[in-house]
């Protein structure tokens, strides 16, 4: 060991100047479930666990579901198929998550911020349980999403629910 190294505390352990590890590492503790540095301050609740793994080991590195298709649009709809519900128990940990979590119908968008999963990894791990069978896929027509009609009866729609004053808004 060279001088200024720090070497092991009498008890043979790491020296103290190392450090203790931090919760989340150590799975329990006051701290785990505590997102760490990102938690809001002045909050005292944890946000949420923070991911235990890196979202490309969930996906094995890959960017692209599966299928024959490129990555599903985050409006796409999806929705477990009765072989999906079937196969909850044989499933391992994210694809479970995806599968229970789309017993009924959903964006990849909202299921991603519901599982609180990185948005490319429900993609990839969502096309991949397509394949399988185990979810069904509904990608909104082309058309429709660039449709501008579409967008103007969703902003009329919009200004003509009353506000928390009951006052319509303007249409200017």
């Amino acid at each position: 060991m060279a001088a200024g190294e720090p070497g092991p505390d009498e008890d043979g352990g790491p020296p103290s100047s190392w450090g203790s590890p931090r919760p989340n590492e150590a799975g329990s503790g006051a701290g785990a479930g505590s997102s760490g540095a990102g938690d809001a301050p002045g909050t005292s609740e944890p946000v949420g666990r923070a991911p235990a793994i890196r979202p490309f080991l969930l996906t094995a590195g890959r960017v692209a579901g599966g299928g024959t298709g490129g990555s599903l649009p985050v409006e796409t709809q999806i929705v477990a198929t009765s072989s999906g519900i079937t196969a909850l128990g044989s499933l391992a940990f994210e694809q479970h998550d995806i599968v229970a979590a789309c017993r009924r119908p959903q964006s990849v968008a909202e299921l991603a911020a519901g599982l609180r999963l990185h948005l490319n990894v429900v993609r990839v791990l969502a096309e991949d349980l397509r394949t399988a069978g185990h979810l069904a896929v509904h990608v909104p027509d082309a058309g429709t999403t660039q449709d501008i009609s579409v967008l103007r009866r969703v902003i009329d729609g919009l200004r003509a629910v009353p506000d928390s004053r009951g006052a319509l808004r303007d249409s200017g």
